[in-house]
């Protein structure tokens, strides 16, 4: 086969795929913030798994532990049995994150997916509620398992079930309706309406930044408002931290900090730290009403990722040294997107989200996906997001450096340009500079 050759890909791999048809290449290595092709030649990865790689490619310090396990022929798979490195992961979860936010939550260890862990807070919130019926907001994403889905706002995910979704109901996210409507107090009306034709629900979902959905970050306001709501009646407060949590908002978990208490909370992605497939469960003790084996998985509990957990727990999680340098870093892409936002008239950008979680929002789809295809001309991997594909989106390893960032906010302030300077000779832009003229 030749360098490069894309054959077996077009010829034999399933039309699903997405982001191969994004970033056209080979790819062949990976090292920290770089992704490299066959050719050798270097690309800066934005996208970084689709945040699941918050320590980066092949990080040196989870690798030297994955390695020494390995090569001492530590337990792979072992289902759900007692292990070293579960319970080794087990202490230093319960050490490091648990204990110091008096947090006296179970861990329990599903299928190896998000959706899976989505999966498994609905069935213990619907059983212990007896209730079916779940509230989930707009342009939210939890996954695309079945039940999942049905909390998932996205029609292109959506319109594939192939069956009814139902024993959901979807309510507006925070600034939905304008920033000056709380749509917690809506959420409380019909709640309290027995005519408002929505069912006592037995818990919501809710991401406090969405990822997919577009870079939305809620306020610390409205998520403690509906926290109020959920306690007011009696609703279990399922927190979606997959994407947004494991470092990727500037603390440990994304709701750190705000002042609510989340009963139930899925993790994957970054868990395991080295982008091995890894997903847990966090409840209140008196929620973990399961029996043994009801909710159960071939792959739950992979060894391999706990080793390298409890190495990213221990090494970047023990003081706040690593949460304040991601929280510079997040200022950095904060004043950089603002500046290019700044330079057009206000209808084309702006900008949404929170820590390093952030979104440069353009005007449409069509404009953020050519701004994407420019920075990957730029060698620069970055995707888009939202309901219109309208966000150009920041997951790049937490651990980048400075310069490392820089570069890249470089180069998509150049593709920005580019695009906008080709829309701006045919009249349909102008420059702020240009006006001020």
């Amino acid at each position: 086969m030749s360098t490069m050759d894309t054959d077996i890909f077009e010829s034999h791999e399933s039309e699903v795929m997405s982001y191969a048809r994004s970033f056209p290449v080979v790819f062949d290595q990976a090292k920290g913030s770089y992704l490299y092709d066959e050719t050798g030649k270097e690309y800066i990865d934005f996208l970084a798994g689709a945040g699941t790689l918050n320590y980066g490619h092949n990080n040196p310090i989870l690798k030297e532990k994955l390695l020494e396990y390995i090569q001492g022929d530590g337990i792979v798979h072992g289902l759900d049995m007692h292990t070293k490195a579960k319970r080794e992961f087990m202490d230093t979860f319960y050490e490091v994150i648990l204990k110091p936010r008096d947090m006296d939550h179970v861990m329990q260890f599903t299928g190896p997916t998000g959706t899976n862990a989505v999966e498994a807070a609905l069935k213990i919130a619907r059983v212990i509620k007896g209730r079916e019926n779940v509230i989930s907001f707009t342009n939210g994403f939890h996954g695309v398992s079945l039940g999942a889905l049905a909390t998932t706002g996205n029609s292109h995910h959506r319109g594939v079930a192939g069956v009814t979704l139902g024993g959901v109901t979807p309510m507006p996210y925070d600034g939905y309706l304008g920033d000056a409507f709380d749509t917690t107090e809506y959420l409380d009306k019909v709640l309290g309406d027995s005519s408002s034709g929505v069912d006592h629900p037995a818990a919501v979902i809710v991401e406090t930044v969405q990822g997919e959905g577009g870079i939305n970050a809620a306020s610390f306001e409205w998520l403690r408002n509906l926290e109020k709501v959920c306690r007011k009646h009696d609703m279990l407060l399922i927190l979606d931290d997959i994407q947004a949590g494991c470092g990727r908002t500037g603390s440990f978990f994304s709701f750190d900090d705000i002042g609510i208490q989340p009963d139930i909370i899925t993790l994957s992605k970054s868990l395991s730290g080295y982008g091995l497939p890894f997903a847990m469960v966090l409840m209140k003790p008196e929620l973990d009403q399961w029996k043994p084996g009801e909710h159960n998985g071939t792959f739950r509990g992979h060894n391999l990722a706990f080793v390298t957990a409890a190495a990213a727990l221990n090494h970047y999680w023990r003081d706040d040294v690593f949460a304040k340098e991601v929280q510079k870093k997040a200022g950095i892409i904060t004043e950089r997107f603002r500046e290019i936002a700044n330079t057009y008239d206000s209808h084309w950008f702006y900008l949404n989200g929170r820590g390093m979680m952030q979104g440069l929002v353009a005007r449409d789809g069509e404009l953020a996906g050519e701004i994407t295809k420019a920075c990957f001309k730029r060698q620069l991997v970055i995707e888009t997001s939202g309901a219109d594909d309208q966000v150009i989106k920041t997951l790049c390893p937490l651990t980048i450096s400075e310069e490392d960032l820089t570069r890249a906010l470089d180069i998509i302030k150049e593709s920005v340009s580019e695009v906008m300077t080709d829309r701006i000779k045919r009249g349909e832009a102008h420059s702020v500079s240009s006006l001020a003229g």
